[in-house]
Order: C-alpha cells, then sequence, then structure tokens
C-alpha cells in the first residue's frame, strides 16, 4: 500500500480532515525558509488533536541543532525531515529516524546524493534544485528514478490529484508526500483537492 504523507499544515482542522481521509503522515515545517512555517505553539495543538496512528514529521532545512532539539522536546514528532545541505551525520545526532530530502531539480547530477545517507529511514525525492526550498510544486524527471532503492522511497514535487495515480502505477513509491498540490494557499489545505488527492491514490491500490 502507497502511505500518503500531506505535508505544511498550519491548522488543525486540515491535519484532521488529512487524518480523517486516510493520510498515515502530516508534515510540519519549523524551518523559517518555508512560507508554511508553523509555529511551535500550533504545532503542539495540530500533534494533539490527532488521533491514533497518524505520523508527525517535523521538517527542518539547514536549522542551528538547536531548533531541531527544541521541537523534538515540545513537539515529540515521529520522524525528523531534512531538507538541505544536512550530512548523513548531522542528521543522525538526534538519535530520531529521519527522512532526508534529495533535490531531484538538479536531473542526473542528483543521483550520487541517493548514496550519501545510508542511515536515512527512507529518501525523499522532490521537485526543487540543490539549495532551493522545497513545497514549491515543482515536478521532476521520473524516469530518473533508480528501479534498484536501498531504502523506501517518497515520491514529492509537483503531484496533485491529476498526476498521482500515474506517478504511484509508474514508480511504485512506498509513499507519496504532497503540499501545494492540495492547497488554496500556502499552508491552507483545499478539502476538495485534498480528497481527490487520496482517493486517487488509493483507486490505483484498489484497481
Amino acid at each position: 500500500m502507497t502511505r500518503i504523507k500531506c505535508c505544511g499544515m498550519t491548522r488543525v482542522e486540515d491535519a484532521l480532515l488529512a487524518a480523517r481521509l486516510g493520510a498515515d503522515a502530516i508534515g510540519l515545517v519549523f524551518t523559517a525558509r518555508s512560507k508554511r512555517q508553523v509555529a511551535l505553539a500550533r504545532a503542539r495543538e495540530i500533534v494533539a488533536a490527532l488521533p491514533p496512528f497518524v505520523a508527525t514529521v517535523a521538517l527542518f532545512m539547514d536549522d542551528d541543532a538547536d531548533l531541531v532539539r527544541q521541537v523534538i522536546e515540545e513537539v515529540q514528532p515521529t520522524l525528523l525531515q531534512f531538507h538541505g545541505s544536512e550530512t548523513d551525520d548531522w542528521c543522525m545526532q538526534f538519535g530520531r529516524p529521519f527522512l532526508k530530502a534529495i533535490a531531484m531539480g538538479d536531473g542526473a547530477a542528483a543521483l550520487p546524493r541517493l548514496h550519501d545517507y545510508p542511515h536515512a529511514a527512507g529518501l525523499l525525492l522532490d521537485g526543487h534544485g540543490f539549495g532551493e526550498a522545497g513545497g514549491s510544486g515543482k515536478a521532476f524527471d521520473w524516469s530518473l528514478l533508480p528501479g534498484e532503492r536501498r531504502q523506501p522511497v517518497i515520491l514529492a514535487g509537483g503531484l496533485h490529484a491529476g498526476n498521482v495515480a500515474d506517478a504511484v502505477r509508474l514508480l511504485r513509491p512506498w509513499a507519496v508526500d504532497v503540499a501545494s498540490g492540495v492547497e488554496s494557499s500556502p499552508g491552507v489545505k483545499d478539502p476538495d483537492k485534498l480528497a481527490a488527492f487520496i482517493r486517487a491514490v488509493r483507486a490505483v491500490e484498489a484497481g
């Protein structure tokens, strides 16, 4: 079954809707570089409101280690996610499972970085270029995705209800990750788009 992560949550009602519709995880962005940054107090409210078995992922991008530790202590996310130039060793220092985003917008030049994070619980392949923030809504060339994968792959970048079914059928990722593709504005989810996205993923499995 393809897992679904809805990222860039800033409102309790959006996170609850995603959970009710069948999302497996929600993402909370803490880096100041993102227009979807969520305050610690709001993040705690969102996590406290979620039902059981919905994972929470805390996203950072070249942020200070003290911020990561503060989020771990105050929010207690299930996983960490790093979007910047962090090294494998740096990501490991927190003693928590982590996802490492790989900027696939650079094309084939990004492929060597797929081997740089052997301790990551999974690799999130996003459509932005190296050094750029995620959540841009850019897709990348899916043909670059290797057939043999050492780690679970989370597919991101430009996904929406109109193309996610093709992505799941063609690439069989461990999970898909969506932010801008289900929004009415940055950080505000559109209920119809969110429902259509999750329905499209589940229809592939049902069919």
